[in-house]
């Protein structure tokens, strides 16, 4: 369902099972279905990077320090020009290569988050799993985050898949999209024809209108919430 170059966006209410997904997609949770790439067997751990919600990291750290760890499972005995060459790549890349000698502690929610995808992006991977990057940014640094990771993606050749609440940054930014519910897919394909206003009323159990903008994209419009019990939020067909 996600391919090279391009964002997936996983979309679902809470609790639906986006995270409990990507963990295991990522190989940190056992699970009983299969996970295939480009029909094969899952590829080892450098090949995928995983960024999680909650990033806990020691604040005394230095942001180079911080995406150097993203080279884990590639560093050998000790660090490389290779290494410290994907760091400088990456730091360059999310706009951050000023700030490789501050604290981790010290940068704003914004710039940790850039960090952040800094070091999932050192680890040079073919696939990366971005859990809620934008759950904590404002509007601005949401935007821009996005920006970023479609860029990106398109420009490494990225399968990027992303965990998103946000259904208007979905419409605008990804190319695929999978809503899932009680931990089943409930629909997929390109956002245009997943996100609908059934859709919306059956799995998040909210009225919403859907309007065509001036740009070509659709915009989303929350109108009210429905009753909770009633069968508009019902399991997947």
């Amino acid at each position: 369902m996600a391919a090279p170059g391009e964002v997936t966006a996983l979309l679902g209410p809470n609790g639906s099972g986006k995270s409990t997904l990507m963990r295991a997609v990522a190989g940190l949770i056992p699970h009983s279905g299969r996970i295939t790439f480009d029909g094969g067997p899952r590829p080892g751990d450098h090949a995928v990077g995983y960024m999680p919600q909650d990033f806990a990291v020691r604040p005394v750290l230095t942001v180079l320090e911080v995406v150097l760890l993203g080279r884990i499972g590639r560093i050998g005995y000790r660090v490389g020009e290779a290494d410290l060459a994907a760091v400088a790549a990456a730091l360059g890349s999310v706009g951050m290569a000023d700030h490789a000698g501050r604290l981790f502690g010290t940068l704003s929610g914004g710039q940790r988050q850039l960090v952040q995808l800094a070091q999932v992006l050192a680890r040079e991977p073919a696939v990366i799993l971005l859990d809620e990057p934008t759950s904590a940014l404002d509007l601005r640094n949401q935007l821009e985050l996005l920006d970023l990771v479609r860029r990106e993606t398109r420009r490494r050749g990225l399968t990027t898949v992303v965990t998103i609440h946000d259904l208007n940054a979905a419409l605008r930014y990804a190319d695929h999209a999978v809503v899932l519910t009680h931990g089943r897919v409930f629909a997929a394909g390109t956002p245009a024809s997943v996100i609908d206003a059934a859709m919306i009323a059956a799995v998040y159990g909210v009225e919403a209108r859907l309007t065509a903008a001036a740009d070509g994209f659709t915009t989303v419009a929350a109108l009210r919430a429905m009753p909770r019990g009633t069968d508009a939020l019902r399991g997947p067909p």
